[in-house]
This record gives structure tokens, sequence and C-alpha cells, in this order.
């Protein structure tokens, strides 16, 4: 079953997986962000909640403060 709802990559618990849906913020930092991995349809990991937040995405690892984790949005994906 797809899960619709929108979160704040924030609110994701060690574990889980998420699709990226959005990332908002200054351009410069959404094309960085691109050029990590993270962009829109993307899956993600989250090794590692709070602040820094560590995510798997890929084969690459990324840590990110809490504050940016407010604008990425993901839609959070049924294990297995």
């Amino acid at each position: 079953m797809a899960c619709d709802t929108l979160l704040p990559l924030e609110l994701l618990c060690s574990g889980e997986w998420a699709e990226v849906a959005d990332v908002s913020g200054e351009p410069g930092w959404v094309g960085r962000l691109a050029e990590l991995g993270v962009r829109i349809g993307s899956r993600l990991q989250v090794l590692q909640p709070g602040s820094p937040c560590l995510l798997q995405i890929g084969g690459s690892r990324l840590s990110l403060r809490a504050d940016l984790l407010l604008q990425i949005l993901v839609r959070p994906l049924a294990a297995g």
C-alpha cells in the first residue's frame, strides 16, 4: 500500500525508508543536495535521526543539520 502522506525528513525514525517528494529553500542549497543525491524521486534511509541526521542515499552517507531537514519533504515507504 502506497503512503501519500508527506512529512518533513526530521520526523522519520532510525531505519525508515522514504522517497524524496520536495526540496525547498535557496536554489544553491537545492542544487547542492541534488548533486549529493537528494532530489525528487530519490530513495533514502535514515541511519541516525536527530542533529546531525545521518542518511543513506544510494552508496553514500550524508549528514545534515536538523534545521535543514524541515526543507526536505518525504513520502515514507513501507518496510520490505
